[in-house]
């Protein structure tokens, strides 16, 4: 399983507002950092504000900041709102599915179970909890790396 872009623009995000609280931070400034689209991260940031999660200060002065302390911010939540779907393969669209084996195979309740396992470990995250508080260094981020072709 491999979390959209959306989804890890939006915890970037939220970690470096936490990581910020003393100020307001701008769009510009996490787009530059982590080397990412000014205008996806204007839409991560317009999702973040309309769940109250994030509020936004327009204007000259303006940019962002948390707007619930991070140990109020839950990551399983956070992951839920903003992944389209959790369906690991074709047979948990029942519209699409066109798998022989549905009648018969245990594989979607298998997947079901690590899914479950995979959000449950998710909801006993919080904000604060992937950020380290007494640490003075600064993040570092590496560009991603191209996946190969087969």
């Amino acid at each position: 399983m491999r979390l959209t872009a959306f989804t890890d623009y939006t915890l970037r995000t939220l970690i470096y507002l936490a990581q910020h609280e003393d100020k307001l931070v701008t769009i510009q400034e996490i787009a530059e950092l982590h080397s990412i689209s000014k205008s996806h991260l204007t839409k991560v940031v317009h999702q973040l504000g309309m769940s109250n999660k994030v509020e936004t200060v327009r204007g000259r002065h303006g940019g962002l900041k948390l707007n619930l302390p991070p140990e109020k911010i839950n990551i399983g939540e956070i992951v839920r709102n903003t992944e389209t779907d959790f369906d690991m393969a074709e047979c948990f669209d029942s519209n699409n599915n066109t798998c022989s084996y549905s009648g018969s195979c245990n594989l979607k309740g298998v997947l079901s179970n690590a899914t479950a396992a995979y959000l449950s470990v998710l909801d006993a995250v919080t904000l604060a909890d992937l950020v380290a508080k007494n640490s003075t260094r600064k993040v570092q981020v590496y560009p991603r790396k191209k996946r190969q072709q087969d």
